[in-house]
């Protein structure tokens, strides 16, 4: 069974969500944990949250995504910037235990001129601060496209900043179809030999998520444009490939495609059938 949803909107709430993944014809979602460009998170409703999690174990769910707001920069070279970053990690795990045992996704992070080393330090000073050992959510890194100063779009750097976290069993990788494609990994000709290198630096045990989307770019580019399944430059025999892939096809997939509702649950359904 492929375990598969998308991107959905928090604010209706988190019972909303989990039928709304039903009626798409998934078993999983990903949601921001709050405006995607920063602010105060909503109050949560506990009896919403148990809703939530009484129809994920009747209806055989994958684990949920949340997704840390685009704003959150822990490597920024500005201090209240990462100041930020730490208010509202920190924040965000807290809540994160209202759904116990899912998953939590960031972007590493812009090191603006200061350099990958001292981005990868300021990344695992963050995250040796906000992780505490009685958490039950997996914080992953998000596999980047390498636009600009981003850190995070080679594996190695990913894999650096595990070895620096010293509660690194709380945490994995999500790898974003797009993004590798677009940081020069060849997932649509090479996907073998792509698994093979994720394996070799950081270790397949380490990936738990996939965000699974086309791209607008060409292999390389470092642009970072998503675009919808089959109609960009990975193409859809590549996505036969990577949904039956033995070490990907039990991982929950989540679609961030450039799509309204109705175009999700046809991109559910296309990735369903291989």
């Amino acid at each position: 069974m492929l375990n598969i949803g998308c991107h959905l909107s928090v604010s209706k709430g988190f019972l909303a969500m989990g039928k709304q993944a039903l009626e798409l014809g998934g078993n999983t979602f990903q949601f921001f944990t709050r405006n995607p460009r920063g602010g105060k998170a909503k109050d949560i409703d506990k009896a919403d949250a148990d809703a939530l999690l009484e129809l994920m174990a009747e209806n055989n769910f994958a684990k949920i995504l949340a997704h840390a707001p685009y704003t959150l920069n822990p490597c920024s070279k500005d201090e209240r910037t990462r100041e930020f970053a730490f208010q509202t990690m920190a924040d965000d795990l807290r809540r994160m235990e209202y759904l116990p045992n899912n998953l939590y996704n960031f972007h590493p992070g812009s090191h603006v001129g200061q350099g990958v080393d001292k981005g990868i330090e300021l990344i695992c000073e963050l995250l040796n601060k906000v992780l505490f050992e009685d958490m039950t959510t997996t914080v992953l890194l998000e596999t980047m496209a390498g636009k600009g100063s981003e850190v995070g779009s080679r594996f190695e750097e990913l894999r650096a900043i595990l070895d620096r976290v010293g509660l690194n069993r709380k945490m994995g990788v999500c790898l974003d179809t797009c993004h590798v494609f677009d940081g020069g990994y060849d997932i649509k000709d090479n996907l073998e030999s792509v698994l093979d290198e994720f394996d070799r630096v950081i270790g397949l045990d380490r990936l738990r998520a996939i965000h699974i989307n086309d791209s607008k770019n060409a292999l390389g580019s470092r642009k970072d444009r998503h675009e919808k399944i089959g109609e960009g430059n990975i193409g859809l025999e590549a996505f036969g490939r990577i949904v039956t892939h033995p070490a990907l096809c039990s991982l929950p997939f989540y679609l961030e495609t450039p799509n309204e509702l109705d175009g999700y649950a046809r991109e559910i359904a296309l990735l369903k059938s291989f």
